[in-house]
Formats: structure tokens, C-alpha cells, sequence
């Protein structure tokens, strides 16, 4: 990477993070959308794209992964980090000047920008790198007599609020709610998809966003709450993925939404819906135990329930709450042999209703 001192600051030319050779000023594609980053490649076939504020790092991996994909979204969603492609970063990059500024200021500007690379697996590459090589081949140089205004904080799509759920980047997701809280409007139609491994990741999401704009605007998410709870009531309606959503917004949110959970209890009579409303007072519990403490009797009848989820949680709950008064009921479960999904943090694992009740009664000791 070439270097040199100019005063007391380091400059360098960029460089791929795959190969070490030198990369050139990003261009924008002919065929690139409103909002798209530009974009770049590599000689040896990884492509990045271009963030010049730093702060929109989950949707320049998207531009890139799209990008190295041929713009196939499709195929860029059934990728699996590390399995089909690798990523790295280059921090404080300048556009204008087309150096790395290690030290974040370059001729009285701040220098935040960042080039997003990533590096598909030779087998992808070979189904898109012709495609890939004549979109730059058309792509066209961007000014350098400053940064465009396209190139700052940008508006997003649907499709790119549905990506970041996918990659599960919860902090660039939170970072556009407080730009635009239209992302609430974005984020819900998601909890109506088929994949309910992604209706959880949508409704995690829709918790944490909303645990931001409450801040501001409490009115809209409560317009939101009311709106999931119609759904829930409402044999026409599609309930889908409303109480799990409902469970994430109080459980990121419990001193502004705490009051609804009396609202779920009254949804416990519904035999289709209690699996789903056990799993959200368990994510609620978790963080915040105290709201569900003083209901610790219903659970306790959970655990006897021939549904091997509702047993499972409702032991998960009464661990988090502290239920000594149950220590005997869910002992009686540490050899259930059943298996129920368990989501924390993105992931989705298989965990048996006696694995739930021995951390239960790990807690209550």
C-alpha cells in the first residue's frame, strides 16, 4: 500500500483487504437505482461499495453483495457469510483525494468514509463475474469536487430494510429509525412472512426500532401495539407474527409498554395463540421479570401442558422470574425429552424442555 507523510498525518493509497492490491476510485453503475452506493472491484474479483458517512456500514455490504451477485437479489439472500462469501472493511476512506486517512482528518475535512468489500467464493464468482465486469465497464466516474448529496445519509427500500433483517444488523436498522420511522411501516409486513425464523428476526427488529423512536414519538408505536392487538382479536385478520412482535416491543421498551402486558394475558384462553404468548412473556421475562413476577401462578399450570413449547417456555419464564414456589413442578420436567426452537440474538436453536427446566432451576437456586 503506498504511503506517505503530509505534516504529522499518515496517508495511504487503498488497497483490497483480500489481495493488497491497489483499488480504484468507486463509480456509479448505469444501471443503479436511486439509492445505491457506489461501487468498485478488484482485479482479483472481490467488489466493495462506498459509505461516505460511515454510519450505513449494513446497507454498503448489501450494495456490494448485490453488486458481486450481478444485481441478482435472489441469489445474494441465499448466501451464507463465510460459506459463500467473505467481508472486510477499509475505514477512513476519502473519496475526494482517493486516500485512507488512518487518523480521520485530511485538509481541515473529517474523513468517516468506509469501503464495504466483499469477496464471493470462486464457484459464485464464476456464475457472475462476466456480469459483474460489464456493469463496471459501463459505470461512470463520480465528481470529485466534493462529495455528492446522493451520497449521504439516503432514504431506504423495503428491500433493503428486508435485507438487514436477513444479515440480522440491528444496529444500522436502529440508526435508520432515526432518520425516517416509516421503517415501523417496513418492519411489520415483514412479520407476515412464511419463514417464521424470519417473523422472529422481523419482530426483534421491530422491538428495537421501536425502543428508539418511542424516545421521540411514543404515539406511533403505540399506534402500532393497538394495531397488532386488533390483529390478534380479529378472526379475519392474519395474526401472523403480532404477539411475538408485541413481546419484543415491551421487552426493549418495558417502562413506556409495560402496561400492555395485562392485554396479553386476556389472550390466554386462546388455545391457538397461547404457544406464541408464552414464547413473548418469555422474551419479556428475560429482561425485565419484574412485569410478570406477580402472574407466576399461571405458568406453574403451563408446565403440564401436552404442547412441548408451552411447557418449555413456561419453565424458561418461571426461571427468569424467580419462582421458588414452582422449584418442585419444574423439577418434575428435567427429563422431558421433547424439543422446542429457542430463539436468542438472530439464531435459532434445538433445545429440550429439560435442558429449559434444569437452567430454570439453576436460576431459582
Amino acid at each position: 500500500m503506498e504511503g506517505r507523510f503530509l505534516g504529522r498525518d499518515i496517508i495511504e493509497r487503498p488497497s483490497c483487504p483480500f489481495c493488497g492490491m491497489g483499488v480504484d476510485r468507486p463509480k456509479e453503475l448505469a444501471t443503479r437505482m436511486p439509492n445505491e452506493m457506489p461501487v468498485g472491484k478488484c482485479t482479483c474479483g472481490a467488489v466493495y461499495a462506498f459509505d461516505t458517512t460511515g454510519h450505513n456500514l449494513g446497507i454498503a455490504m448489501i450494495d456490494a453483495l448485490v453488486f458481486g451477485c450481478d444485481g441478482d437479489w435472489d441469489l445474494a439472500w441465499g448466501l451464507l457469510p463465510e460459506e459463500d462469501y467473505q467481508e472486510k472493511m477499509v475505514e477512513n476512506y476519502d473519496i475526494e483525494s482517493h486516500y485512507v486517512v488512518p487518523g480521520g482528518a485530511y485538509e481541515g475535512r473529517r474523513i468517516a468514509g468506509a469501503l464495504y468489500f466483499i469477496r464471493l467464493h470462486r464457484d459464485v464468482r464464476e456464475v457472475t463475474q462476466e456480469g459483474v465486469d460489464r456493469r463496471m465497464r459501463k459505470a461512470t466516474p463520480l465528481p470529485c469536487e466534493g462529495p455528492s448529496p446522493k451520497m449521504g445519509r439516503k432514504r431506504f427500500s423495503k428491500k433493503e430494510v428486508e435485507a438487514l433483517v436477513r444479515v440480522y444488523r440491528m444496529d444500522t436498522l436502529t440508526n435508520l429509525a432515526l432518520a425516517d420511522k416509516r421503517i415501523i411501516r417496513d418492519l411489520t409486513r415483514l412479520l407476515y412472512a412464511v419463514d417464521r425464523h424470519f417473523r422472529w428476526r422481523a419482530a426483534d427488529a421491530l422491538g428495537r426500532v421501536c425502543a428508539v423512536i418511542a424516545k421521540d414519538d411514543p404515539g406511533a408505536v403505540s399506534k402500532l401495539m393497538q394495531g397488532l392487538f386488533t390483529s390478534l382479536k380479529d378472526t379475519a385478520a392474519s395474526s401472523w407474527g403480532s404477539l411475538d412482535a408485541i413481546g419484543e416491543i415491551v421487552r426493549n421498551a418495558p417502562m413506556q409498554f409495560g402496561g400492555y402486558v395485562p392485554q396479553l394475558y386476556q389472550l390466554s384462553g386462546d388455545r391457538v395463540l397461547l404457544p406464541q404468548l408464552v414464547r413473548a412473556i418469555c422474551r419479556i421475562a428475560e429482561k425485565s421479570p419484574e412485569l410478570i413476577r406477580k402472574t407466576a401462578y399461571q405458568y406453574i399450570a403451563f408446565l403440564k401442558d401436552p404442547d412441548a413449547e408451552i411447557r418449555g417456555y413456561a419453565a424458561a419464564i418461571l426461571g427468569d422470574i424467580g419462582a421458588h414456589e414452582a422449584r418442585d413442578d419444574v423439577q418434575r420436567l428435567v427429563d422431558d425429552p421433547d424439543t422446542i426452537e429457542y430463539y436468542t440474538d438472530g439464531d435459532v436453536d434445538e433445545r429440550t424442555v429439560g435442558r429449559l427446566a434444569l437452567n430454570a432451576l439453576d436460576k431459582m437456586a
